[in-house]
């Protein structure tokens, strides 16, 4: 050792101020009035959507197979019932029972930026949370929460999550976006559990510093199903982190995000600071997409679409995809970054993140179910040959109005060349049907997908039931959590 070296300075230990990002969550959470008809009524709509998926999601057995109990048995007192289920958890489990059965067909709602993601996850953790309180509430007497405080929370969720996700990737960072989903849902839920500003800055700065998904399970050669219940597990440790601080006294990271060489920003951000486009209010969800047509990642659905149409196309002039010699796609950057993908497809998860696969399908049977992605389906030897046909570009214009705030499209364009020569006229479609610019359009449509996912699961005698309670704003703001709740749950 060097006897004349310079020892490094000690470390400064004064407590720094709080990070202003996790401060302006928390001013958020507590403070900011939802005055927006659009946003309380998208809410509703997106309330019915979500849980309408869940219900779907439970027809499969990957994913039924991962809900219920730790213990198998188990039975929590005034627990968190679990739509179309007979599970009664704790808030934890129950959070991420229900945000699993939300996001596994990847029909739920989406939020398209410089960050993707699906800002409904979010209402993993908020009915979880607000149906438990409901029942341990009235079993002590006091007041549940309503259904109103479900579509408040919602809208927050979905405008923290979207509002970070506006000009930050982290994607690029190799991060998957159900960072935000914890972040998102730890603020809101802690409102819910009654913890103060000051509280709610703790949790928030714990969801920052939890241990962060990588999104490798998203892409090639790794995709498989954690993508489905990978919101759900960040629920389930946002519901979890804000009862430790609820009521464990756990402090929060004041730097969280800043502190050099520790803090986030310095070890999973690059060292870039996170940068707002707008002040947190409705936007988000005033502007979410819905996924209605297709169950299908979001960048692929206006494909979708298209193909279809080539299909209709292909039979009026007596031809099939057989007759077909190559197909090119014209998509926006994003798309091809996450879904163009080629050689074998191994799972379910592989198949509906591939924009081939889910243009292909339409094109040969005029459809895309979510049992399309099925191994049955897959076998089909037609899929891959036409894949083997596809190329896809990036189109610049597709690029940069994906970004553009006044328009957020989501373009794709499909030309088809045919084995005699022939070159079919191409069919681009800019905006899908759950776009806010054909909301109009997509309302009727939305409606249609959640009665046809209720009743597969409940019948339609109650589904019926469940949708009276709920086409009026007015009147299922008013319901108890767990009275609404009650009308989904099944018995053992």
């Amino acid at each position: 050792m060097n006897a004349h070296a310079i020892p490094a300075p000690a470390a400064d230990n004064t407590k720094p101020a709080v990070d202003k990002v996790v401060q302006d969550i928390a001013d958020y959470v507590h403070d900011y009035e939802i005055t927006s008809p659009l946003a309380w009524e998208t809410a509703r709509l997106c309330l019915i959507d979500t849980l309408g998926c869940g219900l779907e999601a439970l027809n499969f057995e990957q994913c039924a197979k991962l809900l219920g109990p730790v213990v198998e048995g188990t039975v929590v007192p005034n627990g968190t019932r679990v739509p179309g289920t007979p599970y009664q958890l704790d808030p934890i489990r129950g959070a991420f029972n229900i945000g699993t059965a939300i996001r596994w067909l990847d029909y739920n709602d989406c939020w398209l930026a410089a960050e993707w993601g699906h800002p409904s996850d979010n209402l993993g953790g908020i009915l979880a949370v607000a149906d438990w309180l409901a029942r341990t509430n009235k079993s002590n007497g006091k007041a549940a929460p309503t259904i109103k405080d479900v579509l408040e929370a919602m809208i927050k969720a979905h405008e923290i999550q979207g509002g970070l996700a506006l000009e930050n990737s982290f994607n690029r960072v190799g991060l998957d976006h159900v960072v935000l989903v914890k972040v998102a849902t730890t603020a809101v839920v802690s409102k819910l559990l009654g913890l103060t500003r000051e509280q709610t800055v703790d949790a928030v700065s714990q969801a920052w510093v939890d241990g962060q998904s990588l999104r490798t399970y998203r892409h090639a050669p790794n995709t498989m199903s954690r993508k489905s219940w990978a919101a759900g597990d960040a629920c389930s440790r946002a519901v979890n982190l804000a009862l430790l601080v609820k009521n464990g006294g756990v402090q929060g990271i004041p730097s969280v995000l800043t502190a050099k060489i520790w803090g986030f920003y310095d070890v999973l951000f690059n060292g870039s600071e996170f940068k707002f486009q707008r002040p947190y209010g409705s936007y988000v969800m005033e502007n979410v997409l819905f996924k209605i047509s297709f169950p299908a990642e979001f960048h692929s659905q206006t494909a979708c679409e298209a193909a279809m149409t080539l299909h209709s196309e292909l039979k009026k002039i007596g031809k099939t995809s057989d007759d077909i010699a190559s197909i090119r796609i014209r998509t926006q950057e994003a798309a091809v970054r996450i879904i163009d993908k080629k050689g074998p497809l191994n799972n379910y998860a592989d198949r509906d993140h591939c924009i081939q696969y889910m243009v292909a399908v339409p094109l040969i049977f005029g459809r895309l179910t979510a049992t399309d992605y099925n191994d049955s389906v897959a076998a089909d030897p037609r899929i891959d040959a036409l894949r083997e046909k596809m190329t896809c570009v990036e189109d610049k214009t597709y690029s940069l109005e994906y970004h553009d705030p006044e328009k957020r499209s989501i373009g794709n364009a499909i030309q088809i060349t045919l084995n005699d020569g022939t070159v079919l006229d191409e069919v681009a479609v800019e905006y899908p049907v759950g776009h806010k610019f054909r909301r109009e359009e997509g309302i009727p449509l939305l409606v249609e997908k959640f009665k046809r996912h209720l009743t597969g699961r409940l019948g339609e005698e109650r589904t019926a039931k469940i949708y009276a309670a709920s086409e009026n704003f007015e009147q299922l703001q008013k319901f108890s959590v767990d009275e609404y709740v009650d009308l989904y749950v099944t018995e053992l």
